[in-house]
């Protein structure tokens, strides 16, 4: 069996990992979808595309998991929800459920007949990638909450410096 697991992954954190495992244990093979995939350079979304696939495939190197995983971008619909189950099956090699607790894309799935499961939540209050790229805003303990492979990677490319200028570009205070 082939699940698809959709997420924006900014930045892929280790409550992501930890769900990623759980997933592998009730399907043979994971599709990683990242969604708004076309959106990088804003406090919610800092990250590129390229650059969420690099976290992601430096952290399943690492932990031996690439042979079972598949990694794609998945472009939003500007808010027209009514297609987004189209992009996803245009986009994404064939899966047989899908791995969300967002009630909105659980909804917009099983209109379309497609199976889906919740994913237990690991540690969501410490593991939110909102909560860390605040951390990270507060120069506060963030790495704690990555694997290594992802820290290394983000302070190659700079990241709390680029989430500070975007934070000034934007206007928003810490």
């Amino acid at each position: 069996m082939r699940g698809l697991f959709i997420g924006r992954f900014q930045p892929f954190h280790l409550g992501h990992l930890y769900a990623l495992k759980w997933m592998l244990k009730r399907a043979d093979e994971i599709i990683i979808g990242i969604g708004s995939a076309q959106i990088s350079y804003t406090i919610r979304n800092p990250f590129t595309l390229g650059e969420r696939i690099e976290m992601i495939w430096r952290v399943l190197r690492y932990e031996k998991l690439y042979d079972r995983c598949i990694i794609i971008g998945l472009p939003d619909t500007d808010e027209i929800h009514t297609t987004w189950v189209a992009y996803i099956k245009t986009f994404s090699p064939k899966f047989d459920i899908v791995f969300t607790n967002d009630p909105l894309s659980i909804m917009l799935l099983k209109r379309e007949n497609i199976s889906v499961s919740n994913i237990p939540f690991f540690n969501r209050k410490n593991f939110s990638a909102t909560n860390i790229r605040k951390k990270m805003l507060e120069n506060d303990a963030w790495r704690k909450y990555l694997h290594p492979e992802v820290t290394k990677y983000l302070d190659e490319i700079n990241a709390p410096q680029r989430l500070r200028m975007i934070c000034n570009l934007e206007g928003k205070n810490k």
